[in-house]
């Protein structure tokens, strides 16, 4: 589901509907498919290990990040041969709705916490560690293998509000499902 989202966003809103995204050497819709599945997957599935609270959560991380880490620079020695493909994003244009949509989902949930109790409030800055932390590693891991031009304000700008935003939303889903299923996606018993 992450990567059909991830797609919906880039390809339908950011590419058709706003044409903020630019692609070159390669076909927008396969090119931005593939990334949008990649990185949906790794992404939604690392913020759902970290919702778990997973035992292995420490072992999880390293792997996704050494797995960007390597890709990275292995495709620089070893897709030579391949198209140089280009992504241009204009992401001025939408980081305020972006901002709306990341105070919306934080609002309503501090509003929630007024109102709970302490055994039931979220935990609002383990969220922001993990929409944070999760965007910085991609965003810098694209900054240290060039394929990101330098530039520290977009490593800053993108981590903050990016990842982050869906963050209520996905915290909510998670609630949602996990009190309904176990792991294996088996009802559980009340």
């Amino acid at each position: 589901m992450g990567g059909v989202i991830y797609f919906t966003v880039d390809y339908g809103i950011f590419y058709l509907g706003l044409s903020t995204r630019v692609v070159s050497g390669a076909d927008p819709f396969w090119f931005l498919l593939w990334l949008s599945l990649s990185y949906g997957l790794t992404n939604i599935a690392w913020i759902w290990l970290l919702l778990d609270r997973d035992n292995h959560a420490t072992e999880w991380s390293v792997l996704i990040i050494a797995g960007w880490i390597a890709i990275a620079f292995i495709s620089q020695n070893f897709g030579s041969s391949f198209p140089i493909v280009s992504i241009q994003r204009g992401t001025a244009t939408y980081h305020g709705v972006m901002a709306l949509l990341l105070i919306a989902g934080y609002l309503y949930l501090i509003i929630r916490n007024f109102q709970a109790s302490i055994a039931n409030k979220v935990n609002i800055l383990w969220l922001i560690a993990i929409g944070i932390g999760i965007q910085f590693s991609w965003e810098f891991i694209l900054l240290i293998s060039n394929i990101r031009p330098m530039g520290f304000l977009p490593l800053i700008a993108n981590s903050l509000i990016e990842t982050n935003l869906g963050m209520p939303y996905l915290y909510l889903i998670h609630k949602a499902i996990s009190s309904r299923y176990n792991e294996s996606m088996e009802r559980r018993v009340k």
